[in-house]
């Protein structure tokens, strides 16, 4: 591959000398063409040349919003400009869904093996969603986790012969919604004594014969959660 140009934005002094190091030692194809401590000194950079890649940290100054912020900027007035994240926020996941919003190309956690030639070179040939390994075990082990909830989930209205409309009773009913307010869902139909029945019904099948007695809304709708028939992070009404 041709050389390329890359601009490294971090604000560890230390740090930012071992990045330059990678470079040279690692990555002979890249021209580390300037580095920047702050988003002043980055956007200076900029009007002298476009690099071909920004490696960007996250934490600027204190600051985990900066970087998000400039990912955005970046990728909106330079287009081919790669953005690859090189950051030590090793925990604030909801900030790498931010920066992978912002149009990221990849994030490198400054863990485990930390920044490569083979990441590097992943986003110069234009793979988007470039990890390194730390962040692709927390990746799987969610994917695993979410797939592993919905079998349990899938299994549970089978078990309990839950159809649309029960499943659809007891979500409302989790997220406090009346009988009466459960009647006027678009779509939904029964009046209120039907979903009386209904409710007794459900009951009958989610628990014990000598669970029964005193089971209200709340306790049931309670009840299908732990059974995995609703999911507490998907719990959403429907249009009314």
């Amino acid at each position: 591959m041709d050389t390329f140009k890359v601009i490294i934005v971090e604000d560890v002094k230390l740090e930012l000398k071992g990045t330059e190091q990678i470079f040279r030692s690692e990555i002979p194809e890249a021209e580390v063409i300037g580095t920047a401590q702050n988003e002043s000194e980055l956007w200076k950079l900029f009007r002298v040349a476009e690099p071909d890649l920004l490696l960007l940290d996250l934490g600027l100054g204190g600051s985990t919003t900066v970087g998000v912020d400039i990912c955005r900027q970046v990728r909106a007035r330079y287009p081919q400009c790669h953005v690859l994240i090189f950051t030590g926020e090793i925990l604030n996941e909801r900030l790498w869904v931010e920066v992978l919003k912002a149009g990221a190309d990849g994030i490198i956690l400054k863990t485990g093996e930390l920044l490569t030639r083979d990441d590097v070179m992943l986003v110069m040939k234009g793979r988007r969603l470039v990890f390194n390994q730390p962040i692709l075990e927390k990746i799987v082990a969610r994917f695993t986790k979410s797939v592993m909830d919905e079998t349990v989930r899938r299994d549970a209205i089978i078990n309990f012969d839950i159809d649309e409309y029960d499943e659809r009773f007891l979500r409302h009913l989790a997220l406090g919604y009346t009988k009466e307010m459960i009647t006027q869902l678009k779509g939904m139909p029964f009046g209120t004594k039907s979903l009386e029945k209904r409710q007794t019904e459900l009951i009958n099948r989610l628990f014990s014969e000598g669970e029964r007695n005193g089971v209200n809304a709340t306790r049931l709708a309670v009840r299908a959660l732990q059974l995995h028939i609703l999911d507490l992070e998907s719990l959403q009404p429907d249009d009314e």
